[in-house]
């Protein structure tokens, strides 16, 4: 997140107003609701786990065992569960 001056981008008026409650602390503004974006959205992380997890339940539909997906995503077998038991609930 970049910083921006409050003088910038917002009139006098109201930079006064918020001086008089935060003055020289820094402050945050969180964005509108209808702006507000998931995690993993900004990055595209987000769709490409959703592609690797779609990923291996196709690799487990077609025999992989759950010991060789661990191995070949380092992910827990825990972990592999859980992504096949959620792709298999999604596609149902």
């Amino acid at each position: 997140m970049k910083y921006v001056k409050a003088q910038d981008v917002l009139p006098e008026e109201i930079v006064k107003i918020i001086q008089e409650h935060v003055d020289g602390k820094y402050l945050y503004v969180p964005r509108k609701h209808e702006n507000h974006k998931s995690w993993g959205e900004n990055n595209g992380t987000k769709s490409m786990l959703k592609i690797r997890n779609i990923e291996i339940y196709k690799k487990y539909l077609n025999g992989a065992t759950i010991k060789t997906l661990t191995e070949e995503y380092y992910l827990s077998e825990k972990s592999i569960r859980r992504i096949i038991y959620e792709e298999r609930n999604r596609c149902s």
